[in-house]
């Protein structure tokens, strides 16, 4: 695998108040550890390291740091990149940190899984393509990683899977994944039920249909007689009391 050059600067002084101040300058705050030694704090160029994250190995690419130091001799330092900080809303580079590795020594790293071709299920059924790992976890020298791992899916139909132990990996790479679990399948289409309705709840949900009609003190007065006019001369008796 390519190597790529980056030239770093020794960090003097730390703390959040130095980190706002480089990146102003378009720098970025970094570290370089390895177990049992000690933590060196540089910054770097920004751009620098955009280029080298937009190489083929992406995040996997093996760095070359040569470190200048004012106070000490010049160091050069092979890293991988171990972990990337990003600003939650603006997504620029906040902080990095890189692993010192050994070209003769076994890593463990992470590489894509990447499918090839369309699933039959998918083409011709309406299945769903589901990806259970995105990533392989693998075991392995840094010039031997390889950019991903690529997956023929062309014969999946609904109800096939591919399994970690169907992928295809170079010898030389010790995958560190459950071999049983499933990499790559293909699903039957979500279909969504409409639930049945019981006669007695349907009959409930219709409205019912009121018979416009008079109402009950309405229909008593209309059976009542209506009281007949006076003859005309004739006279109301009135009782009188004695």
């Amino acid at each position: 695998m390519k190597q790529v050059k980056i030239k770093t600067q020794i960090r003097d002084e730390a703390g959040k108040k130095n980190a706002r101040a480089l990146r102003r300058e378009g720098n970025i705050p970094a570290v370089v550890y390895k177990g049992g030694q000690e933590t060196l704090s540089i910054s770097l160029v920004e751009k620098e390291l955009i280029h080298a994250l937009r190489t083929s190995a992406g995040e996997n690419v093996i760095i070359n740091l040569q470190i200048g130091d004012k106070n000490k001799k010049d160091q050069n330092k092979t890293v991988i990149i171990k972990e990337i900080q990003h600003h939650p809303i603006k997504d620029n580079i906040l902080h990095v940190d890189f692993h010192e590795i050994s070209l003769t020594e076994a890593i463990t790293v992470k590489v894509p899984i990447e499918t090839k071709g369309e699933a039959v299920g998918v083409k011709r059924d309406g299945g769903i393509l589901e990806h259970m790992l995105w990533e392989l976890e693998i075991e392995c020298l840094p010039t031997e990683i390889p950019e991903k791992i690529e997956v023929d899916i062309d014969k999946l139909e609904i109800g096939d899977a591919i399994y970690v132990k169907d992928l295809v990996v170079p010898p030389q790479i010790k995958v560190l994944n459950d071999l049983e679990a499933i990499a790559i399948c293909v699903e039957q289409p979500s279909v969504e039920e409409v639930p049945e309705v019981a006669p007695e709840e349907k009959a409930a949900a219709e409205p019912e249909l009121i018979k416009k009609g008079k109402e009950p003190e309405e229909e008593a007065a209309a059976e009542q007689p209506k009281e007949q006019p006076r003859a005309q001369g004739e006279k109301k008796e009135e009782s009188k009391e004695k």
